[in-house]
């Protein structure tokens, strides 16, 4: 079944004010590309071509003047608002003429994710017919939406910012679902903060036993750039990993190419068009080389 991908890039960035007084915050930099690349990655490496970005009436002109159409990396990229920050579970129900009757990777806009087994991870996700979210351990989850595992590792509950802690597997803003998900998400009554949950979705799932849950393993990291403090830690990682390896994180162009959404003659174009000469030269280091006359 075809997997179509939403990237829910709204919110009002209170906890980056005042950065984001005038500028949506996905647009920001995670160091070296904008924030929304690093989730727009994770679906490319999922295999998924067909992207809908949600964000405010203010943020979609940016997130469009930022990513176009997304025919440039072998991409269809739409867009469509969401009025007021209202949930992660209504991306769905906006989505619901895009998602149609595929399934759907939904991704939160200030998410990364970086491992050896990401693409795998996300490609057996996209391609594995039960809804899917994942588990990250942390040693303090505190704020987070968590889930519960018995003693034979099966996940029994899953908790939205409990006031107590009940388990160190938080849940990452990556879901995997089948269009069921969206009569769910229709069917939800808004929580007291006036928001339709994406735990209340999942729970549904979980108790109908329409739901996976992956643990991530100890060679993923996940990262929230959601405040200051994050933001900074997630463009400090990025830093240190591509200056000694030399390989970028979350290369839109390479992935693009190494997938074979754009050929050699497209990528050499988009090189051309980078005007910062350390980008230009590591896309045309990607390129194959041409024999000596």
């Amino acid at each position: 079944m075809t997997a179509k991908g939403i990237i829910l890039a709204g919110g009002q960035g209170t906890r980056l004010w005042p950065m984001t007084k005038a500028v949506n915050k996905h647009v920001l930099p995670v160091y070296d590309k904008p924030m929304i690349h690093y989730p727009l990655a994770t679906l490319m490496l999922a295999g998924i071509r067909e992207v809908l970005v949600i964000s405010s009436p203010d943020g979609v002109p940016q997130l469009r003047a930022l990513l176009g159409d997304g025919s440039d990396l072998g991409l269809s990229i739409s867009y469509a608002e969401q009025a007021r920050p209202a949930g992660i579970a209504e991306a769905l129900v906006i989505g619901a003429d895009f998602i149609g009757g595929d399934r759907v990777c939904l991704i939160l806009g200030d998410n990364v994710f970086y491992g050896n087994d990401l693409s795998q991870m996300v490609e057996d996700a996209a391609a594995r017919p039960t809804n899917t979210i994942f588990g990250y351990y942390l040693t303090d989850a505190a704020g987070l939406g968590v889930c519960e595992f018995d003693a034979a590792g099966k996940p029994v509950r899953l908790v939205e910012k409990p006031e107590t802690a009940v388990s160190n597997w938080a849940v990452p803003g990556l879901y995997f679902y089948g269009p069921e998900a969206i009569d769910i998400a229709r069917g939800l009554a808004p929580s007291e903060r006036g928001e339709i949950e994406i735990t209340d979705l999942n729970m549904q799932l979980l108790d109908a036993g329409r739901l996976d849950v992956v643990r991530m393993g100890r060679g993923m990291l996940w990262l929230d750039c959601g405040t200051a403090e994050n933001l900074l830690e997630a463009s400090e990682f990025v830093r240190v990993v591509e200056k000694r390896i030399g390989l970028q994180i979350c290369c839109l162009e390479e992935i693009a190419y190494g997938r074979g959404l754009i050929d050699a003659a497209q990528l050499a174009a988009l090189a051309a068009a980078t005007p910062i000469p350390a980008q230009r030269a590591y896309l045309e280091r990607l390129l194959p080389r041409r024999p000596a006359p």
